[in-house]
């Protein structure tokens, strides 16, 4: 009886290492909540993509929608033309994506997927709100079973819809999507969203630029954040338009313009 005493006596005077409001122990599982209500991993999966240090831009305009990301090369003997954050899910929905190489490709092999389904079902294009909407239901079961990670990959989509014209959405490793006049991802992104604030304002805000205006705003906003004047092959610009609904990469002559027009514009 004494031992037991003893025992029992001991394992009430250990420390509880998921003791209410502790936050020891919570960050090692994914399913499980703080007493604070936050899920650690996912922030984790948040800082991830930002410690890549990739700065990552998104404008809707009138007619067309702008993505712009940093182009960096991590070694001299690497093939340049094939690092790339941007991508064709279809003809007509881009992909910009921020965050960690192997995530981004599997993110990507899966939007591919999806929207190839859906046309083979319903026999036309995939909406883009509808891609969003099903990327972010397979992000948010990445976050309640213990056997799986959030991806760290920050995607927008673009593309013109047949109804509502031009769309940008951003989904999260969260789970969460919605639709933006322009937004931003990575390492600089709320100093990026300080500035298209100021920019992007009022109630015509995403509808008033012309295609020239939404690159130019994409790239100097970008360029602000960053602190520097930044060379064509440093950047990829990915277009939707109402004249091209087709998502294409702009050519580093075409980048090459954009910026001298935004440094005399200066």
């Amino acid at each position: 009886l004494n031992a037991y005493s003893t025992r029992r006596r001991a394992r009430s005077t250990l420390p509880s290492t998921m003791s209410r409001g502790s936050g020891a122990g919570y960050d090692r599982h994914i399913t499980i909540f703080s007493p604070e209500g936050r899920l650690y991993q996912v922030e984790y999966a948040f800082k991830a993509i930002k410690s890549v240090g990739i700065t990552s831009i998104g404008v809707r305009g009138k007619d067309s929608v702008c993505v712009v990301t940093q182009k960096k090369i991590p070694d001299k003997l690497v093939d340049a033309s094939d690092v790339t954050h941007m991508f064709k899910i279809t003809k007509f929905i881009g992909l910009c994506a921020t965050g960690k190489g192997p995530d981004i490709r599997n993110v990507v092999q899966k939007a591919r997927h999806t929207a190839a389904e859906f046309r083979h079902e319903f026999g036309y294009e995939i909406p883009v709100d509808y891609l969003a909407n099903r990327m972010a239901d397979n992000f948010q079961v990445y976050t309640q079973h213990a056997y799986m990670r959030p991806m760290a990959a920050m995607l927008m989509f673009v593309a013109i819809d047949e109804e509502k014209g031009p769309q940008l959405f951003k989904n999260d490793p969260a789970g969460y999507y919605v639709g933006y006049k322009a937004t931003s991802a990575g390492a600089k992104e709320q100093e990026a969203l300080n500035f298209l604030e100021k920019k992007v304002k009022g109630e015509n805000a995403g509808n008033v630029f012309t295609q020239k205006e939404t690159v130019q705003t994409a790239i100097g906003c970008l360029q602000t954040v960053l602190g520097e004047d930044l060379k064509a092959k440093e950047l990829e610009v990915g277009v939707v338009s109402n004249d091209n609904k087709h998502f294409r990469l702009l050519t580093e002559k075409e980048i090459e313009e954009h910026l001298t027009a935004i440094s005399e514009r200066d």
